[in-house]
C-alpha cells in the first residue's frame, strides 16, 4: 500500500478536537456562520423530519438551529471527539438534553432507514473516504430522506499553503476535495440528484501567529500523515511568515481563504437508479455576520 502523506489519522483528529473542546466555541465564528447559512437552505426544502442526525455536532450550535426549525423532531448529536459532546452539554444553547453519540461518520452505530435528515457542517473535510461516509449516510437515511452538508474545498488556506511552499516541500496544510469529486462520490453512494455549489469566504487576521493560534484553538491544525513531527524551527516559521507578507492587504491584515462547498442529496426509492442531477453555481462572497479576528 502506497503511503499517502495527506491521509488523516482519525485518532489524531479526535485527539485534536478533544484538546480543543474548551476553546472551540469561543473561536468558531466562521463555523457558526456557515451553520446558519446551511440552516437557511432548509427553508427551501419541504421536509418534516421525525428524527435528525447532526454529524459532526461540535459544541452544539447546529443542534440549537435544528431545534428551532424542527421543534418536534428527535435530534441526535454525533461527533468523533467525546469531549466536544461534553462541551456541547455545558455550552449555552448547545446540545444539552440531546442524545450524544461518539462515533466515526464512516461507521455509524445507527440502524438503517431510521433518520429523515442528516445535517453536517464543516465535518466531511476530516474524513479520508468520502464515498464510504456517504454510503453510511445513505444507509441510515429513510427513503426520501435528505442529506444537507457543507465541507471545505481545495482553495481553503491557499495563502498558508503557498507561503509554506516557498520554504520547503513538506505537508503543512491538510488536503481538501474538489466540489466535483464530492458530487461524484455522492452519486456513487446512491444519492439522487445531488446539488452542489461553492463560495469563497475570506477571513482576515492581524498576522500569521493569530491565524495559527485560532486553528489550534479550533483543533483544525494539520494532522496529515506526512506532516513533520515536532515543532517547526523558528527559522522556517520566520521564512513562512515572511512569504505570507505578499498577501497582506491594504488595511494591514492578512487574508485566509475558506472555500465552502454546500451540498444536498436525497435517498431515492428502492430500485430507482440515481441520476446525475448535480448543478454547479458560484455565489458572491457576502459579509460574515461576525468577523473572525
Amino acid at each position: 500500500m502506497d503511503f499517502d502523506p495527506y491521509f488523516l489519522d482519525r485518532r489524531q483528529v479526535a485527539r485534536a478536537f478533544n484538546r480543543a473542546a474548551g476553546t472551540y466555541a469561543a473561536n468558531a465564528a466562521f463555523q457558526d456562520e456557515i451553520a446558519a447559512r446551511l440552516d437557511e437552505r432548509l427553508e427551501l426544502v419541504r421536509l418534516a423530519p421525525r428524527r435528525i442526525l447532526e454529524a459532526g455536532a461540535g459544541c452544539g450550535n447546529g443542534v440549537n438551529l435544528l431545534r428551532r426549525r424542527y421543534p418536534r423532531a428527535e435530534i441526535y448529536a454525533l461527533d468523533l471527539a467525546v469531549e466536544m459532546l461534553r462541551a456541547a452539554r455545558r455550552h449555552p444553547g448547545g446540545g444539552g438534553g440531546v442524545p450524544g453519540v461518539c462515533a466515526d461518520a464512516g461507521k455509524l452505530p445507527i440502524a438503517g432507514r431510521s433518520v429523515d435528515l442528516i445535517f453536517s457542517n464543516l465535518t466531511l473535510q476530516w474524513c479520508n473516504d468520502l464515498e464510504a461516509v456517504f454510503r453510511e449516510f445513505q444507509r441510515v437515511l429513510e427513503v426520501g430522506g435528505l442529506l444537507m452538508f457543507t465541507t471545505l474545498g481545495p482553495d481553503t488556506l491557499k495563502e498558508l499553503r503557498a507561503s509554506w511552499a516557498a520554504v520547503d516541500d513538506g505537508v503543512h496544510v491538510n488536503a481538501f476535495v474538489d466540489m466535483h469529486d464530492v458530487g461524484d462520490a455522492m452519486i456513487r453512494a446512491g444519492f439522487s440528484g445531488p446539488v452542489l455549489d461553492r463560495e469563497d469566504v475570506t477571513l482576515t487576521y492581524a498576522g500569521v501567529p493569530a491565524l495559527m493560534r485560532e486553528l489550534k484553538l479550533l483543533g483544525a491544525h494539520n494532522v496529515a500523515a506526512g506532516r513533520a513531527h515536532g515543532l517547526s524551527s523558528r527559522h522556517r516559521l520566520q521564512q513562512m511568515m515572511a512569504a505570507y507578507e505578499r498577501f497582506r492587504r491594504a488595511d494591514g491584515r492578512i487574508p485566509a481563504t475558506q472555500e465552502v462547498i454546500y451540498g444536498h442529496g436525497w435517498v431515492p426509492p428502492a430500485g430507482a437508479r440515481p441520476q446525475d442531477g448535480s448543478t454547479v453555481a458560484t455565489f458572491p462572497l457576502s459579509e460574515l455576520r461576525r468577523r473572525a479576528t
